[in-house]
């Protein structure tokens, strides 16, 4: 089997989700058998989504010939042979991400049989999941909250559909519902006006879902580490499950401070790229939870490598999903297999509806838990529709530098 072309596509997602950018940016890599394959790179949000398009071109171009069932092949030479591979980041891999999907995706195909069991079979036949990112309220409409009450009803509503866990960013948004830089700082210290508001926001939470609801706290790296020990210290009483992204996501020094003087798991990882990226904060001990995205931690077979090295140190994992439903599909493939999964992230862009239509199945948690897709591959594909309407678009069939 050869690959034959590469499509890359940014789609016509959601114009915005809270003011921000929503262009997921997909592959569909085709073979001389008449078998495809889709994969995402992990920019869709920010400002970075011209850059993945960008990359998956690049690299697009260098995998033309290969043989897409050596997946170990093709992900050593983009990350060994294109120069700034070894060095990574974000824009570089998430294309290598997108590939790399795309590739266990053809190799399910191939084979009859979805990814995890080719990843080594399920340790998970249920995943547990949590309402992600509730400051933006929960269901068919995204928008800001700024009171604590407000904070209260979107819990209830995700609480309604069978969740028992959330996760909420209390400082985010100001009193105004304005979002950082716009809105108010939260590095230095917290003035007290800020800390009472977001302390507020959590206890309200707490109140509406009683002692059995989990509460992650996320943080966005919008604190540093005075700010996010003195929210933390608050926040100890109210049982929060884990604290994410605390401070800058690549100081594993930090976290381990925070984590020394906060009692509450520390998580961060979407942000990290590699196994290189994640090694500090096993040696240093500096996380309980870490959270990689396989749409920019380098795929599925770079997912696989950091779960296993996080196993070895017990420590727990979330895969980060924030994109289009094909990331859905490829973290729940890889969900159903690791033995330290701890919860799946569904994060309010997954429950509007333009992000689902950008796709053929949904895939939504029911009663709070999601079922592992059966179908062959990674179980998810873009509709014609959507690869039909996508902002930009190209087709590569040759290799310029073979």
């Amino acid at each position: 089997m050869k690959i034959t072309s590469v499509d890359v596509f940014k789609l016509n997602g959601r114009p915005s989700v809270a003011g921000t950018p929503w262009h997921p940016i997909c592959v569909r890599i085709n073979t001389d058998e008449g078998i495809s394959g889709f994969g995402e790179a992990g920019l869709c949000y920010g400002n970075t989504n011209r850059a993945a398009y960008s990359c998956c071109v690049d690299f697009g171009e260098l995998i033309i010939g290969m043989d897409p069932m050596n997946i170990e092949a093709v992900w050593n030479k983009l990350h060994r042979m294109t120069f700034w591979g070894m060095g990574g980041g974000g824009v570089i891999f998430a294309a290598i991400s997108a590939i790399d999907i795309a590739l266990w995706d053809i190799k399910g195909k191939k084979l009859g049989v979805p990814v995890y069991q080719l990843l080594g079979g399920k340790t998970n036949s249920k995943l547990r999941a949590y309402a992600s990112q509730i400051q933006f309220d929960w269901g068919k409409e995204c928008h800001s909250l700024s009171k604590p009450e407000e904070y209260a009803e979107a819990a209830r509503k995700a609480m309604a559909e069978g969740y028992t866990a959330v996760k909420v960013d209390p400082v985010g948004f100001d009193p105004d519902g304005r979002w950082m830089p716009d809105g108010w700082d939260s590095r230095g210290l917290f003035q007290y006006e800020q800390l009472k508001l977001a302390v507020d926001r959590v206890a309200a939470i707490r109140e509406a879902g009683g002692p059995g609801l989990d509460i992650i706290i996320e943080l966005h790296a919008l604190t540093d580490r005075n700010t996010a020990i003195q929210l933390g210290r608050e926040l100890e009483k109210y049982r929060c499950f884990y604290y994410e992204e605390a401070t800058q996501p690549l100081n594993h020094t930090l976290f381990k401070q925070i984590g020394d003087n906060v009692d509450i798991p520390m998580a961060t990882g979407e942000r990290v790229y590699s196994r290189w990226g994640y090694r500090p904060f096993f040696e240093q001990n500096s996380l309980g939870i870490i959270q990689p995205d396989l749409c920019n931690c380098g795929g599925l077979s770079e997912g696989k490598k950091i779960c296993d090295m996080a196993h070895t140190y017990d420590v727990g994992v979330q895969i980060h999903i924030c994109g289009g439903p094909i990331s859905t599909a490829a973290a729940l493939q890889l969900e159903a297999v690791i033995p330290n999964f701890v919860i799946h992230e569904h994060h309010e862009a997954a429950v509007l509806q333009e992000n689902i239509d950008l796709c053929k199945w949904d895939y939504q948690p029911v009663n709070g838990y999601f079922e592992v897709p059966e179908r062959p591959g990674i179980g998810q594909e873009l509709t014609d529709k959507a690869m039909a309407e996508a902002v930009e678009k190209i087709t590569i069939t040759t290799n310029p530098y073979a």
